[in-house]
């Protein structure tokens, strides 16, 4: 019976013919753009090396990215300083803080009488968490709906950014070559203990309506890069590596791509 199936399916293969057609499968983006002509890249809140400046190099390279592969109208704008305007608007609502009256507790963090805070720049001290802090300026529809009626009613692109200095020592596994007597070449696997260093990318893009003043997206990444102890690599080289890795996330939510692929058929 075997013998019979493998006849019949030699039969079928001589007397068929297979060709390849190509096919398009569009994929939805993430985001819904139609009502947007034009898109703004404010800036972003951001801390770590002070070695690269992270708000203006991601809305430059954003806004690049964006004239090649987007169909808005990309706003030409100064980088808009968002750590400090978020220190601002934070120092702002202390002072809006009710005293609190003899008598009672002073509630945790409020009251005129708390301290103010020291005002955070982009320095190598601050951490991820603590960068954090400052989202809430992203809660503030009214700056956000004031800003877009500046420019029109655009979709606003800003976020966070923290690009920082990391290092990671552990056993790692690389090829080592070795030749044996007959001075025949092979590669073996070694384990090895390594000191790397490198960067770390983390950062979150966040999508606002222009007209409304409210977030209608929000993405976050983590990307990181390790090199060996004695490789000096710039930190601007490595940020525009890590920021190769999500480039293609970021764009795919401005506009429908299309995957080109092919799909055999038997006649």
């Amino acid at each position: 019976m075997v013998a019979s199936g493998l006849v019949c399916l030699s039969l079928l293969a001589g007397c068929s013919t297979f060709y390849e057609v190509p096919i398009e499968t569009q994929l939805i983006p993430k985001l819904d753009i139609s009502k947007f002509q034009r898109v703004l890249i404010a800036g972003f809140v951001s801390g770590g090396s002070e070695d690269v400046d992270a708000n203006l190099e991601t809305a430059r390279l954003l806004r690049s990215q964006l004239r090649r592969n987007s169909g808005l109208e990309v706003i030409d704008a100064d980088v808009m300083p968002l750590l400090e305007i978020a220190d601002d608007q934070s120092n702002q609502e202390r002072r809006n803080v009710p005293t609190v009256p003899d008598g009672f507790a002073a509630v945790q963090g409020g009251g005129a009488d708390a301290p103010a805070e020291t005002p955070v720049g982009e320095d190598d001290g601050m951490t991820e968490e603590e960068l954090e802090t400052y989202e809430t300026i992203f809660a503030n529809v009214g700056f956000w709906r004031d800003l877009g009626e500046e420019y029109q009613n655009p979709l606003i692109l800003t976020g966070t950014v923290y690009f920082s200095p990391h290092q990671r020592s552990g056993m790692t596994t690389r090829e080592r070559e070795v030749y044996d007597s007959f001075g025949r070449r092979r590669t073996i696997p070694e384990r090895t203990y390594r000191d790397r260093r490198g960067f770390v990318l983390s950062p979150k893009f966040i999508f606002i309506d222009g007209e409304t003043g409210a977030t209608v997206y929000t993405e976050r990444h983590r990307e990181e890069i390790l090199y060996d102890a004695s490789q000096n690599t710039p930190a601007l080289s490595s940020y525009f590596e890590l920021m190769d890795r999500l480039i293609p996330s970021v764009l795919s939510a401005f506009s429908t791509q299309t995957l080109n692929g092919t799909r055999t058929l038997l006649r």
